[in-house]
């Protein structure tokens, strides 16, 4: 391990690339700047906020879901059939 730097598991990122309208982009920019918040701090919330209402409990850095937790909700079971 020497020479490795730990990590805490907040600390590591993965990217999340998202689609939306362009109009309502900037509104969000906006209101983000309005709090001194950055759209990523934003984004981050909300995401914690909906695993925690989904959980019905805290979430804990380093968790991982268990069989229950996982694929539950709307939409997890349905995929979209491809053209033809």
């Amino acid at each position: 391990m020497k020479g490795e730097k730990v990590v805490k598991i907040e600390e590591r990122t993965a990217r999340l690339t998202i689609l939306i309208d362009p109009r309502k982009k900037a509104v969000f920019e906006r209101l983000c700047a309005e709090e001194d918040l950055t759209p990523s701090q934003v984004v981050r919330r909300l995401i914690r906020s909906y695993i925690e209402q989904r959980l019905g409990r805290p979430w804990m850095p380093g968790e991982e879901p268990s069989g229950t937790d996982r694929g539950t909700g709307r939409g997890s079971a349905r995929r979209r059939a491809p053209r033809t």
